[in-house]
């Protein structure tokens, strides 16, 4: 069995709709996709739908930004009720806050390159959360920059003067507040030194207490250094092990399927989650 637990679309920062997510996937060869959208569920009715259509069972599940010690860090949340407050209200707030974020990161663009906010806005669609994918794509359109990857490699980077932070709930709040609504949280990409600061080792010890489910460590971004790293620190916490592809259509080169997810951890997934999978 072929399982992909990490994939956008539209709903945030990936370039195919959720429908269109989870035809790729049956493409693909994929038995089970997980639709991950950063900080929303906006995607997962049309996504359950297209599920049934081509045969390939979908984890609902959500990207879930969060911030260690000041490290940025991402929280794939499975199976969770999608009204629990616990964790609606920390969404809210984070969506809220990269709004304002990007609102000021085109402000300080504009002083420069020929960007507007409208110009944004048309790179997204009604139930999207806006993000510096949006303004990345914006600055290509406006031939900026050539890719999404050159813009976050120079003007988007976290050391790019037109940056801005943003509000994100403390990791072990969030791990809680994943656990509070029925969900299952794993630690997205925890190694991807390429991205910028990781976590110490023993953050892992904390967010384990909180509740954390397992690690995401099949990802295109960890070296092999790294994948032993986490390796180790999933055997000493008894953490689950995910794979992933983290798709974005054409956002990313991320192929999906890249990396796969072993049947047993999905059904421990799905033993502690509050929903179950939904299969055609």
């Amino acid at each position: 069995m072929r399982i992909d637990l990490h994939t956008h679309s539209t709903a945030s920062d990936g370039t195919e709709r959720p429908s269109d997510v989870v035809a790729a996937a049956s493409r693909a060869g994929l038995d089970v996709v997980a639709l991950t959208d950063h900080d929303t569920t906006a995607g997962w009715d049309e996504a359950a739908l297209a599920a049934r259509e081509h045969g390939v069972a979908l984890v609902r599940g959500t990207e879930v930004s969060a911030r260690s010690h000041g490290t940025s860090v991402h929280l794939l949340s499975y199976l969770q009720d999608p009204a629990h407050p616990a964790l609606l209200s920390e969404i809210e707030q984070t969506r809220a806050a990269r709004l304002g974020r990007a609102q000021t990161m085109v402000g300080l663009l504009a002083e420069d390159y020929p960007v507007t906010w409208e110009d944004v806005v048309a790179q997204s669609g009604p139930d999207t959360v806006v993000g510096r994918p949006h303004i990345a794509d914006a600055l290509v359109a406006l031939g900026v920059v050539p890719s999404r990857d050159a813009a976050f490699a120079d003007l988007l980077t976290a050391q790019s003067r037109y940056y801005v932070p943003h509000h994100a709930p403390e990791a072990v709040d969030a791990v809680r507040a994943i656990r509070a609504a029925g969900g299952v949280p794993v630690f997205a990409h925890p190694g991807a030194t390429c991205r910028g600061r990781i976590v110490p080792d023993e953050v892992f010890d904390e967010l384990a207490d909180a509740g954390l489910a397992g690690l995401e460590i099949g990802h295109r971004d960890h070296s092999p250094e790294q994948r032993t790293r986490l390796l180790g620190i999933a055997a000493r916490l008894g953490l689950l092990v995910t794979g992933s592809s983290d798709y974005h259509g054409a956002g990313k080169l991320n192929e999906l399927g890249e990396h796969l997810t072993d049947p047993a951890v999905l059904d421990a997934i799905e033993e502690q989650g509050d929903s179950e999978v939904v299969r055609p």
